[in-house]
Formats: C-alpha cells, sequence, structure tokens
C-alpha cells in the first residue's frame, strides 16, 4: 500500500510541475500603448471640385475628334467547312445527260448465192466399169489379121476379130486405132478407142 501511494505521489508532483512550467512558457499578447499616427477619415478629405470645361461656342478646332480610334483586331471568324456561297449549299441540279450516241450502223452482208448442189456424175453403164479394167499394151499384125494385147490383173489376152471378152462381149472389128465389141445380152455395139498403155475407155454407138 505505501508503495502505490508513493508512485501516486510522484506521479501527481510530476504533473503539477508541468502544468506550473507550462503557464510559464505559454506567449503572452503585446499592447501598444499610444498610436504613432491617428488614422484619416476618408469622410474628412477635402475632394477638389471637379472642373466644368467651359462650353463650346463653334469657334475652337477639336483635335481629339480628328483622331480616330481604332480597335483591337479580333481576328476573322468562319467556319471552314460551310460552302462559300449560300448557292453551294443548295442541291445541285442533276444534268441531263444527252442521249447516247447510236453505234454507226454497219450495212448487212449480203448473203452469197449457195452453190448449187452437188450433183453426182452418172453411174457409168456396166460395159465402162468392165473395158475400164482392161489395158492397152500394142497390137502385132500378121496375114493381114491384127491381135491386140490386153492386160487385166497382172495378165496378158490376146484379142482377135470373133474373141469374147469377159465372157459378155465379143470383138466385131480390129484396127490400128479402135476396137469395136458388140454387148451379147442387147446386141449394142461399143467402140473403144485404143491408146497405148492406158485403159479401154468404152463409147456406146
Amino acid at each position: 500500500m505505501n508503495r502505490q501511494r508513493l508512485v501516486l505521489f510522484i506521479l501527481l508532483a510530476v504533473l503539477v510541475v508541468s502544468l506550473v512550467y507550462s503557464y510559464f512558457r505559454m506567449p503572452r499578447q503585446q499592447t501598444v500603448g499610444q498610436l504613432r499616427h491617428s488614422p484619416v477619415d476618408a469622410r474628412s478629405a477635402k475632394v477638389p471640385p471637379r472642373a466644368v470645361p467651359p462650353a463650346d461656342d463653334g469657334k475652337k478646332l477639336r483635335l481629339d475628334l480628328m483622331e480616330c480610334r481604332q480597335g483591337r483586331f479580333a481576328g476573322f471568324r468562319r467556319n471552314i467547312f460551310s460552302p462559300i456561297f449560300h448557292a453551294e449549299g443548295k442541291v445541285a441540279a442533276v444534268p441531263v445527260l444527252p442521249p447516247p450516241v447510236p453505234p454507226p450502223l454497219v450495212p448487212p452482208v449480203p448473203k452469197l448465192p449457195s452453190p448449187p448442189p452437188v450433183v453426182a456424175p452418172p453411174e457409168p453403164p456396166p460395159v465402162v466399169r468392165d473395158m475400164a479394167r482392161f489395158t492397152f499394151l500394142g497390137y502385132l499384125k500378121k496375114d493381114n489379121q491384127k491381135t491386140i494385147f490386153l492386160s487385166k490383173d497382172k495378165e496378158i489376152l490376146l484379142v482377135r476379130q470373133g474373141d469374147k471378152l469377159a465372157g459378155k462381149y465379143e470383138a466385131t472389128s480390129v484396127t490400128d486405132t479402135a476396137l469395136t465389141i458388140r454387148v451379147l445380152s442387147d446386141g449394142s455395139e461399143i467402140v473403144i478407142p485404143l491408146v497405148e498403155n492406158r485403159p479401154l475407155a468404152a463409147q456406146v454407138r
């Protein structure tokens, strides 16, 4: 118990000492005994009377009126996106395009007459075809009798007057320049010119 009281007493003594120290260290407000200059009352200050300009009788030249006060240039303001003229703001009329120029007319190509149909030559008679298979090689004259030499399919034939050819024709006349045969079926005669080393070309009389 005595120890606790001693501690409390010490703390109380420290508190009292700190209060006294803070009191003496606190700054004090100083006061001035007397003002050196008395405040001037604005109302008591005398205002000089405003000078009244003399009346203008029109005989004096006022140069101040000739001075032109130029105001400060504030700059030209304009919307650069607005059209230059009001007419540009209007929708321009769509120009009417002229009609397209028609292409030059090309004259029609005249139609060429169609060629006549090719007519196949008539088929030669059987006797002409048969005689064309024989080729005249030459002739031999002996005892006033003439013999001609013909070739057919690499075979040489000797033909005299009265002999038969291909079993259908008979030699009725043999000369130096022609061979005359007769068709056994109808009796008509055919003259064949003799040209050496050429096929027989029959001609019907």
